[in-house]
């Protein structure tokens, strides 16, 4: 019974494939170079929605895959698909070795799906003695490293970094600028404790993954600014303060801190009373920023 069903599932899928070339086929030329220019970002029911739609809807359908993803619909330009084809452009051009065009290779992939890394290292005689020529990229806290397994100009994405990718996806959200998709995945966790009579402790936790760095030669580094505005219950703000904390991590640090925390702990006297808290958090590397409101109890 169960070959049965491999068998059946295995004819579902054959004709379910077959069904879809055959859509492809009859897909204009310029319908087919959309397809395929969009692969890395289209989803699989845009895709199947696309492949379905009589010849007529089929522009409609590409105007509105655009405009869903600009990041600023009231100017004129896309700024999202301006900068999705200029990458592809440009992988095109770095990438000319390896049998196919740069945007379809490992490299060109990721170049066009998160731009240009914050450092790019290169290594066309192996890493070390008697290795693999390499290339090692860098984003903020994730390294990628790409290896040319048959010394043909065709770097592929090492199967532990592939492991990344999906994680880095989830921080950018497919379809959003890099920038606008960190902006909402950038968070902290917050504590207050009463230390001593008349003083709050705000305790800041931020995940390290979360943490957008710029690699500096051996290091990588940020500085995250913090700004805390207490209120009253009549909403007069009765504290302000706003300090700066470079963050400085060496690379081959990186594997200590996963799963772990960067921690600022901020000491404020208060008269006691009722409070509310905003908390704003800005990492200055990529300009993303987070606030969270709280009421506390001194």
């Amino acid at each position: 019974m169960k070959k049965e069903l491999g068998l059946l599932f295995s004819f579902f899928f054959f004709f379910l494939s077959c069904a879809t070339v055959q859509l492809e086929n009859k897909l204009t030329a310029e319908d087919k170079e959309f397809l395929s220019t969009v692969r890395y970002i289209i989803t699989t029911q845009e895709r199947k929605t696309f492949l379905n739609l009589p010849p007529s809807e089929r522009q409609a359908f590409i105007e509105e895959f655009w405009r869903k993803r600009d990041p600023d619909p009231e100017t004129e330009i896309n700024e999202f698909k301006v900068e999705y084809y200029k990458r592809i452009e440009a992988a095109k051009n770095l990438f000319r070795e390896g049998g196919k065009s740069g945007w379809l290779q490992d490299r060109g992939r990721i170049y066009v799906l998160f731009g240009p890394p914050d450092q790019r290292e290169t290594y066309p005689r192996g890493y070390g003695f008697n290795e693999l020529p390499m290339e090692i990229w860098h984003y903020g806290f994730y390294r990628l490293i790409f290896i040319d397994y048959n010394l043909s100009g065709n770097y592929e994405l090492q199967p532990q970094s592939a492991q990344m990718i999906a994680e880095m996806s989830q921080v950018q959200m497919k379809g959003k600028p890099r920038d606008e998709a960190e902006r909402a995945s950038f968070d902290f966790i917050l504590d207050i404790k009463k230390t001593a009579e008349g003083e709050a402790l705000f305790i800041i936790e931020i995940p390290y993954e979360k943490i957008w760095l710029s690699a500096e030669e051996e290091e990588l580094k940020t500085t995250v600014d913090v700004t805390i505005e207490i209120f009253d219950t009549l909403e007069k703000k009765v504290h302000e303060e706003k300090t700066s904390y470079p963050l400085s991590l060496k690379k081959e640090k990186l594997k200590d801190v996963m799963g772990k925390n960067y921690e600022i702990q901020i000491p404020i006297r208060l008269d006691p009373g009722e409070y509310r808290a905003a908390i704003t958090l800005k990492n200055l590397t990529d300009q993303t920023q987070v606030t969270k409101k709280i009421k506390l109890t001194v």
